[in-house]
């Protein structure tokens, strides 16, 4: 069985992971998990992105059929990204298995 799933991972200042959420659940995703985090950039990173850098973050964990994945990944960067208020970044991670409705789903 192949695997067609991914991980959409989303680090957005805190306060906007509902944002990505709805974001990710107008191009089909059913859910996903909210974590509280803190970030750690330092002066350095600020001064060459020309951006405060909010240490409070949340990250967006969002497991998603790949058929899906480029269009949520565009919506959310839409919505949060690095230009918004939210300054978001998003990436995917590969799935090698997963448990979905007590049926494993792995990598071949």
């Amino acid at each position: 069985m192949q695997n067609d799933y991914e991980l959409i991972v989303c680090i957005v200042n805190s306060g906007f992971a509902e944002e990505v959420m709805s974001a990710a659940r107008e191009c089909g995703a059913r859910g996903g998990t909210i974590i509280n985090a803190r970030g750690t950039a330092r002066q350095e990173a600020e001064e060459i992105i020309h951006m405060t850098i909010h240490p409070e973050k949340e990250i967006v964990l969002v497991l998603v059929e790949k058929t899906i994945k480029d269009q949520i990944l565009h919506a959310v960067y839409k919505k949060v990204g690095l230009d918004s208020k939210g300054q978001g970044i998003a990436f995917t991670l590969p799935v090698d298995e997963a448990l979905l409705n007590n049926k494993k789903i792995s990598k071949q």
